[in-house]
């Protein structure tokens, strides 16, 4: 599957949401990052057919995605905060209902729950679900076609640490089947630990995109070694081959405890080029 977009650009009235969007990704977990109101949700919802863009052209697989069949969409599965979970619904009543409008069998549901973990919680009602076992609920919905593309808008959003690492185990799983996965976080973090390849929004526009620890490594201005020393002292060198011998003395002497480079992480990098916080 291949996921491309050529200047794309989308306004509501007179603010630009989207200015001029350029991206591609393959069978990869794709993250696009950015604060809130950056502009990743209006994205995902012109690659989904459900926004059509002021101007360029978004596409999958050469489909032109403002002009989506059923037959498309059924390859897709899309997880957005928005999209209702109906409370006094269990969990399979949940997945029926969706199930009737992709027009699949209920033998489907139960795969997909078992697949998220919620295959004990079948028979419970939504408004008894944590928020953690909600997030699941949604994540199984968009499983249940078995999707070659996955749209995942912050599926772990407000999540504790273990809820969310059982979605990226998950997540990890599906792209190892050869699916892409295209993702939007503004927790860098998780970013670096998942995705591929990534983009950085702001206001509507790509100020960066590439591997993360490419990326990191593009804005190490420092290009220092710090090893900290076991007599609890710290110590930089140049990032060279300069400091191929004294690194060997430290180590071969048991003196050198752990050895860093300088370059920052997404978080820093993204401060640097905007001046922004993530948690805007």
């Amino acid at each position: 599957m291949k996921i491309s977009v050529q200047n794309i650009t989308k306004r509501f009235g007179a603010h630009t949401v989207l200015g001029g969007v350029n991206l591609e990704a393959g069978s990869e977990i794709f993250g696009l990052l950015g604060p809130s109101g950056a502009g990743k949700t209006t994205l995902i919802r012109i690659l989904t057919g459900q926004l059509t863009p002021d101007s360029g052209r978004a596409q999958i697989n050469g489909f032109n995605c403002s002009a989506l069949g059923d037959k498309e969409r059924r390859r897709f599965g899309i997880m957005m905060d928005d999209f209702g979970v109906y409370d006094r619904l269990t969990c399979y009543e949940n997945m029926k209902v969706f199930a009737r409008i992709y027009g699949i069998s209920n033998d489907m549901i139960y795969s997909a729950l078992d697949k998220v973990g919620l295959s004990d919680a079948a028979k419970t009602p939504a408004m008894k679900l944590s928020k953690g076992m909600t997030n699941r609920l949604r994540l199984a919905r968009a499983f249940m076609t078995d999707p070659d593309i996955l749209f995942l808008d912050e599926p772990t959003s407000g999540l504790d640490p273990t809820s969310a690492n059982e979605i990226h185990k998950l997540l990890i799983a599906e792209k190892n089947k050869g699916k892409t996965i295209f993702l939007t976080t503004h927790t860098m973090s998780e970013a670096e630990k998942l995705c591929d390849h990534i983009a950085l929004l702001c206001d509507g526009r790509i100020i960066e995109h590439g591997k993360p620890q490419e990326i990191c490594r593009r804005y190490d201005d420092c290009k220092q070694l710090r090893i900290h020393l076991a007599d609890g002292t710290d110590t930089s060198m140049p990032h060279d081959k300069t400091a191929a011998n004294r690194i060997a003395e430290l180590i071969s002497s048991g003196r050198a405890v752990t050895i860093h480079t300088t370059e920052p992480d997404l978080e820093t990098v993204f401060m640097k080029l905007t001046g922004k916080e993530l948690s805007a």
